[in-house]
């Protein structure tokens, strides 16, 4: 029995001794723990704040990158954007419009003949350009600035106007937002300026102090030259002023004709006014020139609203030319209406319809009627009718840069007023295909 008690005793100190033993193994495990724990909680504070230094690192770099290149004149060129040197007040930009068009027609020569080309684009000139600005310093935000535009027909590379490098654009001037905007040189007429928002669906809503006008390629763009000068649609010798006072915009343009003894002998002048109310917006505009000593003029208003998606377009002009006393004087009233639908996306949607009245038009030797503000006074013969045109287009835009296009056109005329697009047929039919690239 006494063996039996003792062995009962050794065994239960072995057990005692083994349950000390293993608590302190436990404790000294679990401190092990809260070091490890420590430890990595330290390493995570140095990953961060190493961190922290090398996104100093990379801002200090980039504001070091951008100083280099203001001391050496040059920015970063965004996509679109044609910046391509920027420094202390100055700025000058390279850009330029590409479009290219796939056209089919009909009556397209005097047997009637149908035809497939790659004509003069369809929607904007092919251009290229340098504009910019410096600013005078000790002024009250006054800058100098300029433009050069020169156009070209994407087809065969010819210059747009033969032998004229800067066909578009060739002015210089000045700018603040006391003064408002004066240019003088070769540039669109104000006429065409303050025209544009109701002239066709597609420039801006409302007037700004920027040219952008319309242009006179097909069929359908044919009101521009009710926006004439005594040098087309752009000025030769032209002083402009405009000027943004709030939600309205003035202009004033003259041309300078340049005749020894006589001051009103190719010259034009010209006013315009606008309201640019965000989603309702009209202008109006006045002008007269003249053309080879006959006087030529046109008054118009127009304007535009928006409702969701839908911008509906809407304008009158009235426009009045002298002519030889054997054939007597011209008398045009022309009614535009179009609607531009972008519900959003990629595509938008245009729709438009153009009248041109003409009472007594003086007609070219082949007997077409000659465009208003082209030179009369070698005519002999006038014609009386309507010209309309119907018209529409879609648009697929990649991105602010990069779109797709087809549109198309059907005109008419009636009476004795031929178009000389078809070639001495009262229709024409028009389609195209095309793309568009901005830089």
């Amino acid at each position: 029995m006494k063996k039996k008690l003792m062995a009962i005793a050794i065994l239960g100190a072995l057990a005692g001794t083994a349950q000390a033993q293993s608590v302190q193994d436990l404790q000294q495990a679990l401190a092990q723990a809260q070091k490890a724990a420590a430890d990595a909680q330290k390493a995570a504070q140095q990953a961060q704040e190493a961190l922290a230094q090398i996104q100093q690192a990379t801002v200090a770099a980039k504001e070091a990158t951008a100083a280099q290149a203001a001391q050496a004149g040059t920015v970063s060129q965004p996509a679109g954007d044609g910046l391509v040197y920027k420094h202390d007040g100055d700025m000058v930009r390279l850009y330029g419009l590409i479009d290219l068009s796939l056209s089919t027609k009909n009556n397209a020569d005097k047997n009637g003949d149908s035809q497939r080309d790659m004509p003069v684009a369809w929607f904007s000139g092919n251009r290229w350009g340098i504009e910019g600005e410096h600013a005078l310093k000790g002024t009250d935000g006054l800058k100098a600035i300029f433009k050069l535009e020169s156009e070209y027909e994407l087809p065969t590379g010819n210059m747009d106007t033969p032998g004229v490098l800067f066909n578009r654009d060739a002015w210089l001037g000045m700018q603040s937002d006391t003064i408002g905007k004066v240019t003088l040189g070769r540039q669109n007429t104000l006429a065409r300026e303050f025209s544009k928002i109701y002239g066709d669906p597609y420039g801006t809503a409302g007037v700004t102090l920027e040219e952008g006008g319309y242009t006179n390629n097909n069929n359908f763009k044919q009101l521009i030259f009710y926006s004439g000068s005594a040098t087309g649609t752009r000025y030769d010798k032209g002083i402009v002023w405009k000027k943004e006072f709030g939600n309205i915009v003035a202009g004033v343009g003259y041309q300078v004709g340049g005749v020894p003894g006589d001051t009103s002998m190719g010259s034009t002048k010209s006013g315009g006014l606008a309201y640019n109310g965000g989603a309702f917006n009209v202008a109006g505009f006045y002008n007269t020139a003249d053309v080879g000593g006959f006087t030529h003029k046109s008054y118009s208003v127009g304007g535009n609203y928006a409702f969701g998606p839908v911008r509906v377009n809407a304008g009158y002009i009235n426009y009045k030319a002298d002519q030889p006393l054997a054939i007597g004087n011209r008398s045009d009233k022309a009614y535009t209406l179009s609607a531009k639908f972008a519900p959003g996306g990629p595509f938008d949607y245009e729709l438009g319809w153009q009248t041109m009245n003409a009472e007594n038009a003086a007609v070219n030797g082949s007997g077409y009627v000659l465009n208003a503000y082209a030179n009369t006074a070698g005519a002999t013969k006038t014609a009386t009718g309507k010209r309309k045109t119907w018209y529409g287009s879609v648009f697929y835009h990649y991105d602010k840069r990069t779109e797709l296009y087809f549109a198309l056109d059907r005109l008419n005329t009636d009476g004795t007023y031929l178009a000389a697009q078809a070639n001495g047929f009262t229709s024409q039919n028009e389609a195209a295909v095309g793309m568009r690239f901005k830089f």
